[in-house]
């Protein structure tokens, strides 16, 4: 009788764990996963987001002067697919740990190898790669969940902004596009197959040789004819270089193009660039 009675408190037990394991409720600070493409590679930061939930958050909730796991749960993580500098400290590609130490007038940034870290637990300052200040600003307006984004994307430069409440920081990122991007070219132009628009592209929008940039828009051409972005890339260079009847036979030519190939898009941007030419 006992066995039989101990059988079904088990069996009650066991019904009552599977009930258990089938809710599933709202992750109070929910976790975000961002992946931001950046120079020529990608960064991936992944945090958890705690609400203000009508708390009193810096120099309360989270102390001044006191390491922070920036956000909650466990540590934030972030992951440079490429070499990068961070507040002006060179960082290698890698997966890192992002802290802080929050204070009224500035924060002190923190990247730290400890990634298996839950939350500061086990942080080592032998383990820091990177620490820098950055200074706090007022946000405009309050908010309530914990945000991180990365702003003013630029080819070479990114900002990660951190805000909670009317606090917010911003964490500079910069990478040597200019020196990867030139050594693929000067490796691609030796081979058969040479990337002249793409080089051309870039030569032009980077500032550097315009004639240059001319020459492999040329090539291009010869490669594909009836490509009208070439023509009207080339018709920029020309304008660029203050050769505007060249440039408006260009982007004639170009203009005639798509418009046999109907691309509305470069029909508006060739009448536009012509106008300017007058």
């Amino acid at each position: 009788m006992l066995k039989r009675t101990l059988f079904c408190l088990a069996a009650v037990c066991l019904m009552i764990i599977a009930d258990a394991q089938q809710i599933k409720i709202p992750a109070p600070s929910p976790t975000q996963t961002i992946k931001q493409d950046f120079g020529i590679s990608t960064i991936e930061l992944t945090y958890s987001r705690p609400n203000m939930r009508g708390r009193t958050i810096f120099g309360d909730l989270v102390p001044y002067g006191k390491l922070w796991r920036t956000g909650a749960n466990a540590a934030t993580r972030i992951k440079f697919a490429d070499d990068v500098s961070v507040g002006g400290v060179p960082v290698k590609a890698g997966d890192y740990v992002l802290y802080t130490i929050p204070n009224p007038n500035e924060w002190e940034v923190i990247l730290n190898k400890g990634i298996n870290n839950w939350g500061i637990d086990g942080y080592k300052e032998s383990d820091d790669v990177a620490r820098f200040k950055v200074k706090t600003m007022n946000a405009p307006m309050q908010t309530e969940t914990f945000t991180m984004q990365f702003v003013n994307v630029m080819p070479s430069s990114t900002d990660l902004r951190i805000i909670w409440d009317k606090t917010a920081v911003q964490v500079p990122i910069t990478m040597d596009v200019d020196s990867k991007v030139m050594a693929q070219i000067n490796n691609a132009m030796n081979k058969d197959n040479r990337p002249y628009f793409q080089s051309a592209m870039y030569y032009m929008e980077s500032g550097k040789d315009l004639k240059q940039a001319l020459a492999w828009f040329d090539k291009a051409i010869e490669q594909n004819p009836n490509a009208f972005w070439i023509h009207y890339q080339r018709a920029n260079a020309l304008a660029k270089l203050g050769r505007k009847v060249e440039a408006k036979t260009a982007a004639m030519k170009s203009l005639e193009l798509a418009k046999q190939q109907n691309n509305n898009d470069y029909i508006s941007l060739n009448e536009k660039l012509i106008a300017g030419l007058k």
